[in-house]
């Protein structure tokens, strides 16, 4: 495993232990390595309402710049319906259920290669 694996695999576990602690729903990892140069891994996962998925985005974002020191890239945090965040190895979509439901971005990536967590 090359250092830039091992750091994006320690992201990766700090991004979904942050979304379980959040109380963050149906939450899956895709690997796109192989796959696209977008990242590393994607991260879905959703929240009961707007205030959730704003405030465990925020956290999140917080959290990934206090230990990795990354500043996250951040979109949509203000309407919570579907808020994206790119820490440039990982991107993490955290959804409204019904938002999800709509888009259903797992379908678009997965052939396979998704783990729910």
């Amino acid at each position: 495993m090359t250092a830039q694996q091992a750091s994006s695999e320690s992201l990766l576990a700090a991004v979904l232990k942050s979304l379980d602690d959040d109380k963050g729903e149906d939450i899956v990892q895709i690997n796109l390595r192989g796959k696209s140069e977008i990242g590393d891994y994607m991260v879905i996962a959703s929240g009961r309402s707007t205030r959730q998925v704003t405030a465990m985005a925020e956290k999140l974002a917080d959290k990934i710049k206090q230990d990795f020191g990354i500043i996250c890239k951040t979109e949509g945090k203000d309407t919570g319906d579907w808020v994206l965040i790119d820490t440039g190895d990982i991107i993490v979509h955290i959804f409204r259920p019904e938002v999800r439901e709509f888009y259903q971005l797992e379908k678009m990536w997965q052939s396979g290669a998704a783990t729910a967590v």
